[in-house]
C-alpha cells in the first residue's frame, strides 16, 4: 500500500534491456594488436624517433588558454636561423617546420632556440653511405651506440618549479602598510592631470607678476 504523499508508482519495465547492453570481449585482442602494431612502426622508423619529429614550444590560443604551453606544429624560419639550421635541412634531421608561425616574443624565440640547440646536441645522423660520410655526420662510433627514442614525444615539455627565496622579515617590512600605498598611488594617478593643469596655471600667474613689477 502506497505511504505518504509520493508520486503513485508507475514504471515501465518492459523495454528489451539486453539490446542496450554493450560488451567488449575484444580488448585483450585490440590490446595485442596496438603493442605489435607500435612495434612494427618503430621497427620501421628506427633510427628515428618513434614519436615523429622535434616540435617548438608554444603558448595556446585566447586569454583563456594563453598561460598554458604545449606543442606547437613546427619551428619558425626565424628560430631555424638563430639555431644554425638550414630550413631545408631541419625536415631531414626530425625538425618539424611551420612556414607560417611568426615570433611575436623574445621569450618563445629564446626557449624554442634553446629547444633546437638541445636536440642538435643530442643528434645522431647517420650517413647515407657507411663508407662515405659527409660533412655533419656522426662518428662510426655514435652510431654504433646509438639507440631508438621512444615515449609519446621527442623532448616532453616540463613544468619549470619557481624557486622559493627566504628573507628574514625586517622591521621595515613589518611597518609598511600596503593598502595605504595603493590609495595613495591611485590617487597621484587619478589626480596628475588636475595637478598639471594647477601647477601651469601657477607658473603664468607668477610669470605675469613678474612682469608686473
Amino acid at each position: 500500500m502506497v505511504r505518504h504523499n509520493n508520486v503513485v508508482p508507475n514504471g515501465h519495465f518492459h523495454k528489451w534491456w539486453a539490446r542496450n547492453v554493450v560488451t567488449w570481449f575484444n580488448q585483450p585482442g585490440r590490446k595485442m594488436r596496438r603493442r605489435k602494431a607500435r612495434a612494427a612502426k618503430a621497427a620501421a622508423t628506427f633510427p628515428r624517433p618513434v614519436a615523429g619529429a622535434l616540435r617548438p614550444k608554444v603558448r595556446g590560443q585566447t586569454i583563456r588558454y594563453n598561460t598554458k604551453a604545449r606543442l606547437g606544429r613546427g619551428f619558425s624560419f626565424e628560430e631555424l636561423k638563430e639555431a644554425g639550421i638550414p630550413v631545408k635541412v631541419a625536415p631531414t634531421i626530425g625538425i618539424a617546420v611551420d612556414h607560417r608561425r611568426k615570433n611575436k616574443s623574445l621569450e618563445s624565440l629564446q626557449d624554442n632556440v634553446k629547444r633546437l640547440k638541445e636536440y642538435k646536441s643530442k643528434l645522431v645522423v647517420f650517413p647515407k653511405k657507411a663508407n662515405k660520410p659527409k660533412k655533419g655526420d656522426s662518428s662510426r662510433d655514435e652510431c654504433a651506440t646509438a639507440t631508438q627514442l621512444g615515449g609519446a614525444n621527442v623532448m616532453p615539455l616540463t613544468a619549470d618549479k619557481p624557486e622559493l627565496e627566504m628573507v628574514a622579515v625586517t622591521n621595515e617590512m613589518k611597518s609598511f602598510n600596503a593598502y595605504q600605498k595603493l590609495r595613495v598611488e591611485r590617487a597621484n594617478a587619478r589626480l596628475v592631470g588636475i595637478r598639471q593643469k594647477r601647477a601651469e596655471e601657477e607658473a603664468a600667474k607668477a610669470k605675469e607678476a613678474s612682469k608686473m613689477k
